[in-house]
């Protein structure tokens, strides 16, 4: 029996990178070797494994091989005879597939991994990687993850992406493994890169059609210098990013045009009541990705409010107010607060207006402030529910008058 360090704690160390979690690859071993050392079986799959001290996860060397359609077809070996070579083989990118011998310190690299990784290229390991659809997602979440470190999807590595979109596999991915790997993309410095990689492979088309239908879609030169709908929703994502590392708050800026897909031709390149014709969108990609309530329901009022937003100076005291309880300002002022930068980062989001101002964001914000201070007083004594909110908003509304 022998044990190597494998994956991405390999890679990440090559790269100069911290190591957050360590992942071990057994050869040479059955299941009840690792038990009787007090190793801890999980998993029902294929049998991974607890060291007893660390908790760092062990599993069997093994093979696999496509069995039949979908994400679950596949029939995996373990054994004794199974190699190393073999077990590197079946993973997804050679960057990935590199191991080290914890004993003497050296690398075991089948397939150029430390080659790619010097190069800085996304290679696949074998003909083998257009058997799983779930690496077009793991490749473009790389694209995002190291892009910043220069990093390029190999040209026959993407040609293969778009073999798999082609075949129409993608259509087997089950929509919580999609969000999953969407989700960690989100998290990235440089979520853009995952979605353009996806529609590199015409795999957005298949996985983000409510995306990718922006693309090609003209807007007003006046007020989008950048024209297209899809370069624009791609240039709001780069600003949410500078603005806030929340997933949620990006999400809504990926979203909040998708309406404009939905115009009319004959209205092009205007986009009238967009904001509106974006929520059913939203919230039919939301159903069909199982998308949390969290991201939806900021993407929804992103979407349908994000024009008031960018008005909030000129709006009368009754509107102004009208925005702020229709976004739940008052009972979820951290939701609030995203609302606001992703109507920051879609005003900055456009062809030379990345640093423009956007002093709605403060007024906003003083506007919630000044309004939520009105709170019931003893003067709302004896009044019923129905008048007691009357009241308080006729307050409301004076004090946002004398701001």
């Amino acid at each position: 029996m022998h044990i190597y360090l494998v994956g991405g704690a390999v890679r990440d160390e090559l790269l100069g990178l911290p190591v957050r979690e360590r992942d071990w690859v057994v050869v040479g071993a059955r299941p009840e070797d690792l038990t009787r050392r007090g190793f801890k079986p999980v998993g029902k799959d294929f049998p991974v494994f607890l060291h007893p001290d660390t908790k760092e996860e062990y599993a069997l060397a093994r093979t696999e091989r496509k069995t039949g359609p979908g994400y679950r077809g596949f029939e995996t070996r373990f054994s004794p005879d199974v190699t190393l070579e073999q077990d590197l083989e079946r993973r997804d990118l050679t960057i990935n597939a590199i191991a080290r011998d914890p004993d003497t310190g050296a690398l075991i690299d089948p397939f150029g991994g430390q080659r790619d990784l010097q190069e800085r290229w996304l290679r696949h390991v074998s003909p083998a990687f257009v058997e799983d659809p779930v690496r077009v997602l793991r490749v473009a979440r790389f694209a995002a993850r190291f892009a910043p470190l220069g990093f390029r999807v190999a040209p026959e590595t993407l040609a293969l992406m778009q073999e798999i979109a082609a075949r129409g596999e993608l259509d087997a991915l089950v929509p919580e493994r999609v969000w999953q790997e969407t989700q960690r993309a989100l998290e990235l410095p440089a979520p853009r890169r995952f979605f353009e990689v996806l529609r590199e492979a015409h795999a957005l088309a298949v996985i983000f059609p409510e995306v990718d239908a922006l693309f090609g879609v003209p807007q007003p030169a006046q007020w989008h210098p950048e024209i297209d709908a899809g370069v624009h929703t791609m240039m709001v994502l780069d600003q949410a990013c500078k603005l806030t590392a929340d997933p949620v708050v990006r999400f809504a800026a990926l979203t909040h045009d998708l309406g404009k897909a939905a115009t009319p031709k004959h209205e092009l390149p205007s986009h009238r009541l967009h904001e509106h014709r974006g929520v059913e969108i939203i919230e039919r990609m939301c159903e069909r990705l199982r998308v949390p309530n969290a991201y939806r329901d900021l993407a929804v009022i992103v979407s349908k409010y994000h024009l008031n937003a960018h008005r909030a100076q000129e709006l009368r005291a009754t509107t102004l107010l009208d925005l702020l309880e229709n976004v739940d300002a008052f009972r979820r002022p951290d939701r609030f607060e995203g609302f606001v930068l992703a109507c920051e980062a879609d005003a900055r989001g456009r062809l030379g207006l990345e640093d423009r101002e956007y002093p709605q964001a403060d007024f906003l914000r003083r506007a919630r402030e000044v309004a939520a201070k009105v709170k019931p007083d003893e003067t709302f004594a004896g009044l019923s529910g129905e008048q007691i909110a009357a009241r308080l908003r006729k307050l409301r509304i004076a004090a946002l008058k004398e701001m």
